[in-house]
Parts: C-alpha cells; sequence; structure tokens
C-alpha cells in the first residue's frame, strides 16, 4: 500500500497493526474437519482464505489431508469471498454459493437466501470456519434462519510483536501530522485504539480521529470506525486496495 500511495503522491505512514497468530491446539480444528469427514455437516462455509488454509494445514499435520479434501468435494461448500474461492479453486472443491462484494456477511446471507427454493438453511447443520474475531451477525442470522452453526476459529489475530510503528502512528494522528488514515480491515482499527488505551491516550486518539478523514475498505471496517464514535469519509466503489488509495487521492486532491 505505501508504494500505491506513493504513486499517488502522499507520503505514507506505514504501521503494521496485526499478525495471525495460530491456535494453541489443532484440537477444534481437527474437530471440524473430521466432522466434514464423517459427514456430520449438511455445508460448510468458509470465510477468509487465511483461514481454510489453516484448516488445511491443521489437517495436513495430521496425516490426514486426502480424506478431508475428498469430504470437501462431496459437501455443500459456501465461502464469502475471492480468497477462500482461490484456496477452494486449488483444491479442486466446487462451491456452491459465493458472496458478492463487498463480501460481508449481509452479503453471504442474501445469496443464500436468494437460493432458498433449491436449498433452505432450515434444520440444516452448518459449520463456519471463522477467523480471529467470531462474526456473531453472521452466526445469529443463521440460526435466525433456522440453521444449527458450529463456528471454530482456525487462527487468530494479535497487535505485532514490535508495536513502536503504531505508537508512533498514534502520536502522529495526535499532533495533528497526518491529514488521512486508511483502515483495510476491522482488527486494524480495534488494535490502535488497544494501544492507545495503552498509552493513555485513547480519548486524544478519537478526538484526532475526528477530524482528519477517515477512508474505509468496507462495510466491516466502516462498523469497526462507528463502533468507536466515529464516522469513516468514504468507501471506495469496490473494496479493492488500489481503487481505495485511488479515490483518496482523487478526493483529497478537490
Amino acid at each position: 500500500m505505501a508504494t500505491l500511495v506513493e504513486t499517488f503522491g502522499g507520503r505514507p505512514l506505514v504501521a503494521p497493526s496485526m499478525r495471525e497468530v495460530p491456535r494453541e491446539t489443532d484440537d477444534d480444528a481437527l474437530a471440524l474437519a473430521d466432522g466434514i469427514v464423517a459427514g456430520t455437516f449438511d455445508a460448510v462455509i468458509f470465510l477468509t482464505g487465511v483461514g481454510a488454509r489453516a484448516l488445511l494445514a491443521a489437517v495436513a499435520r495430521a496425516g490426514r489431508r486426502e480424506a478431508f479434501v475428498d469430504a470437501l468435494r462431496r459437501s455443500r461448500v459456501i465461502v464469502r469471498g475471492p480468497k477462500p474461492m482461490a484456496v477452494m479453486r486449488e483444491l479442486d472443491v466446487p462451491v456452491w454459493v459465493m458472496a458478492p462484494e463487498p463480501n460481508t456477511w449481509r452479503e453471504l446471507m442474501a445469496a443464500l437466501e436468494a437460493r432458498a427454493d433449491e436449498w433452505s438453511l432450515a434444520g440444516r447443520r452448518v459449520a463456519v470456519q471463522e477467523y480471529g474475531v467470531s462474526n456473531t451477525d453472521l452466526l445469529d442470522a443463521l440460526r435466525a434462519a433456522g440453521a444449527e452453526v458450529t463456528a471454530v476459529p482456525t487462527y487468530l489475530w494479535a497487535l505485532p510483536e514490535d508495536i513502536e510503528p503504531l505508537r508512533r502512528a498514534v502520536d502522529a494522528v495526535i499532533d495533528g501530522r497526518v491529514d488521512l488514515v486508511m483502515v483495510t480491515s476491522a482488527p486494524q482499527i480495534a488494535h490502535f485504539f488497544q494501544v492507545a488505551d495503552q498509552m493513555g491516550r485513547r480519548d486524544a486518539l478519537r478526538d484526532a480521529l475526528a477530524r482528519v478523514s477517515i477512508a474505509s475498505i468496507g462495510p466491516s471496517s466502516s462498523a469497526a470506525i462507528r463502533k468507536e464514535g466515529l464516522e469513516p469519509a468514504f468507501e471506495p466503489s469496490r473494496p479493492k486496495m488500489g481503487l481505495l488509495v485511488r479515490e483518496a487521492a482523487e478526493r483529497t486532491a478537490h
């Protein structure tokens, strides 16, 4: 992203805000995989590409990869967006439904509801591969539609091992040295405020962010921003990094 910002004439202040960390054990992931192999579930929902790969890696470590992939090929597989779709294509696993852009839980539910005449969630046993933070909105919506849901996170989000760049970014925003903040995922904004809280500057950061333009990649990030009492200036026409930077540049040029 830094290179993109420079391409459009900006000066990037890069502050990595999160890292993927494995869960302490593979037990839950393997239990989910075993259920898929046994035909326990009527459908499997993959929310992220990283999570799908993490589940596949756990199964491979246990020596069960071939049986798991074969079971997926026989399953009704649903994906939230292009990244888990890419993993399924690599495995030659057919995908029944992929949520359209901006690939949030709302689009996923709408896509399922659009095909309810063909296959309904009511009474179905549905496995959900989750990620760092549980998507309770999706789980609640699935249950409200009558599904019996089993949700298993296959990895977690954590702060970077080195949070000094984040600390410097907090100071820069508060000191008025930043004109635009770009948020490309919900955990980023949560971690930004977590570090500010550790610094005793949470309120100062919120006040400062209210005075700058916040560009959000899409609805999930925007929801996290609003949770902090702030309002994103805009979302790009499509949830793509290049469009986020380009459209931010166009807006700031006026």
